[in-house]
């Protein structure tokens, strides 16, 4: 063999990689971080950490309010119940001032009282308000018909509201927005659609001796009444009225007499 010949000694082969099996703490392969690359491109936002609320940004405020209406469950009895923060810590006040503890006793008092006395002044100024806005439409309405003439609708008609002086309550049996006058008026004039049509069927009905048309028209009458009775459940009867005139209830402002 000739000595400047080389020889090349190439390595044994090598037995191939036993298979990668995932499991845990074994990601698969495609889902590991590439080598080089970090897995949080963006990383922090910078100042994020020490970022402050802006000035009309209540921050304690939110979070305690989300703190309060945090759900938690209580035992009641022999069961669990889930009731949110602020109404398990008043429930708790108030067991421990019905066992006798005196502390508790003066602070569920105090809320009591508060609490009533907020509603008493929410309930008058409804009462209050209501009164007003009928008092005031119903001399709009008299006067408008006294002298012929004609002005915009009111949102809310004066007689749909029911006002009960010995107990101070208001019931309104009409739309309170725009939005849902413009849903009240279409649903009040399916009503009268449905009147109409009803009258109308039930007088052809007289002159129809087929018995086969007149079961027609019968099924169309109680598909009306039917179609009626589902808008007037919800909306309650429509008095009949004359453009915008209306039977005046004796109501006045409320002044100094409250309740």
């Amino acid at each position: 063999m000739p000595k400047d010949r080389k020889l090349r000694l190439e390595p044994p082969p090598t037995a191939a990689p036993p298979p990668y099996e995932a499991g845990y703490r074994k990601p698969p392969a495609a889902s590991q971080f590439k080598p080089g690359r970090s897995g949080n491109p963006k990383g922090r936002p910078k100042g994020a950490r020490n970022k402050r609320p802006a000035l009309n940004d209540e921050r304690l405020k939110t979070i305690i309010v989300d703190e309060a209406y945090r759900t938690i469950k209580v035992s009641e009895g022999k069961r669990q119940i889930t009731i949110p923060m602020a109404q398990a810590i008043i429930r708790a006040l108030a067991v421990n001032a019905a066992r006798g503890q005196h502390r508790s006793q003066q602070l569920f008092a105090e809320l009591l009282s508060e609490t009533e006395r907020a509603n008493k002044q929410q309930s008058d100024e409804w009462l209050q308000t209501a009164i007003e806005y009928k008092h005031e439409w119903e001399e709009e309405l008299e006067r408008r018909e006294r002298l012929g003439v004609s002005g915009p609708e009111p949102l809310l008609h004066p007689d749909d509201i029911e006002i009960d002086m010995k107990t101070g309550q208001v019931i309104v049996k009409g739309p309170m927005t725009k939005e849902e006058k413009v849903r009240w008026d279409r649903l009040r004039a399916r009503v009268e659609e449905c009147d109409l049509e009803i009258k109308e069927l039930t007088a052809s009905l007289q002159d129809r001796k087929n018995t086969r048309f007149r079961r027609f028209i019968e099924d169309e009458i109680a598909h009306e009444k039917r179609l009626r009775d589902i808008i007037v459940n919800a909306i309650g009867e429509w008095p009949k009225r004359d453009g915008l005139t209306h039977k005046r209830q004796s109501v006045k402002p409320l002044r100094d007499h409250r309740s």
